[in-house]
């Protein structure tokens, strides 16, 4: 049976991090890397929507990762997301994540067509195969990739021996427990949309990847302790808390990772840029609302933690 502990906990979905001028930027990319391992934080998702990853180059993607490994080897779990909408790229970036010594890669199925299954298990595959001694973490994610994970795709996937985990961000948490059961022991699923985490952890979740752990991780590790232990009220008590900082996040004009940015520059001192367009950066008038949500997050903290 496969050891699943490094996938076991939460798992900060990384940051895009620039330059004034837009670019990546390796020096942010380490700052930020380093600020997650003192969180005490189970691992990394590089690469992923919380990455921007479909808005930048391969050679921002590998420059990325090469960063965050400098600093995060043998810390923390990495797992680097390389789904590209072509096979060819997405193979080269499943290579060099190996050559890296990631933990993991992880692919969303390929958007815009709609591929048949037998299609969409040839690219993982294809991908899985770009690096034959890392471990493949199937990302399902249907209202953005357009594109549901089905239980006789999973069970096809399920035939590469490399597969081992399922990051769901489907907002039926009954997903997770199906994909638990017939993925079976030494299997993983990890929950995706972070106002669920308890509940994804309640129906056996292992842990989650989330793209709002990063500017709060006390909070989700809070929650994984507290579900951990049966404390499901506590747990919940914080889930709430979590969900009312997120939906102040999405209440701007700039996009919720642009609030995130500018949270992370108020509350830690972190300075890691905008977001890349077409994603909308903050405007003047964001700043009060960013502001509050900043101190949501201090006193969320104060009291929970």
């Amino acid at each position: 049976m496969r050891d699943i502990s490094k996938y076991q906990g939460i798992i900060p979905a990384f940051y895009a991090c620039y330059d004034s001028r837009g670019e990546v930027d390796g020096e942010r990319v380490e700052e930020l890397t380093r600020y997650m391992v003192e969180k005490g934080v189970k691992g990394l998702y590089v690469g992923g929507s919380s990455g921007e990853c479909i808005y930048q180059t391969v050679e921002d993607r590998k420059l990325t990762l090469e960063h965050v490994m400098r600093v995060a080897g043998n810390k923390l779990t990495v797992i680097a997301h390389v789904a590209c909408n072509n096979t060819a790229q997405s193979r080269e970036l499943a290579a060099h994540a190996q050559s890296l010594g990631v933990d993991a890669i992880a692919a969303i199925p390929p958007i815009y067509f709609h591929l048949p299954e037998y299609a969409i298990a040839e690219y993982w595959n294809d991908i899985s195969d770009a690096a034959p001694d890392t471990d493949f973490i199937i990302y399902n994610i249907p209202q953005l990739a357009g594109v549901a994970l089905t239980m006789p795709l999973f069970r096809e996937m399920r035939k590469n021996e490399r597969v081992i985990a399922v990051k769901n961000s489907s907002m039926p948490t009954q997903d997770i427990q199906m994909f638990k059961a017939e993925g079976g022991e030494g299997f993983a699923v990890l929950n995706g949309p972070d106002e669920q985490l308890a509940a994804g952890l309640a129906i056996g979740a292992d842990g989650g990847i989330g793209g709002t752990y990063g500017v709060m991780p006390e909070l989700y590790l809070k929650i994984k302790e507290y579900m951990d232990e049966g404390r499901v009220k506590e747990a919940q008590q914080i889930q709430y808390a979590a969900n009312e900082i997120i939906y102040g996040m999405c209440a701007c004009h700039g996009n919720m990772y642009a609030v995130i940015k500018e949270i992370l520059r108020i509350r830690q001192g972190l300075d890691i840029g905008s977001v890349r367009k077409p994603l909308a950066a903050l405007i003047p008038e964001d700043l009060e609302q960013v502001k509050k949500c900043a101190d949501m997050v201090d006193r969320a903290i104060e009291a929970y933690t």
